[in-house]
């Protein structure tokens, strides 16, 4: 894992759906574990933007449907609070497959991508076309 974790609030359990917006050929992936949780008995792990998690396609391309992979949400619809007291939420959930280094498999990112994740993940951050 790289650089610093932003105090982001973690919005996405594990089960939850999001889109992928990028061009591997997935459209939707679900949660199946955050990597890097340390949760307290009985509680879903849960993921917020510039986390790595493992999710499995669910829709997507023949080749990709059924695939595990390693993805790094770049934005959730629940608002979070910056240092500099701004809040932020986007549209929808979004993420980027990733390999375990945090290198993304496609070559563009469709949409803004969290500037908490592209501080944390530098390869997602040259590939991104809008930082908010």
């Amino acid at each position: 894992m790289q650089g610093i974790k932003a105090n982001v609030t973690r919005a996405l359990p594990s089960g939850a759906r999001l889109d992928v917006v990028d061009n591997t050929g997935a459209k939707e992936i679900e949660i199946i574990q955050v990597i890097g949780f340390k949760g307290t008995r009985r509680r879903y792990p849960s993921a917020g933007v510039g986390d790595m998690v493992v999710a499995s396609v669910k829709k997507g391309t023949p080749e990709m449907r059924k695939q595990v992979v390693r993805a790094v949400i770049i934005r959730q619809r629940k608002e979070y609070r910056r240092r500099d007291g701004t809040r932020i939420k986007f549209e929808d959930n979004a993420a980027v497959i990733t390999n375990e280094k945090g290198e993304p498999k496609g070559s563009e990112i469709k949409g803004p991508v969290a500037k908490e994740a592209a501080e944390r993940w530098s390869k997602i951050a040259s590939v991104a076309s809008i930082i908010v």
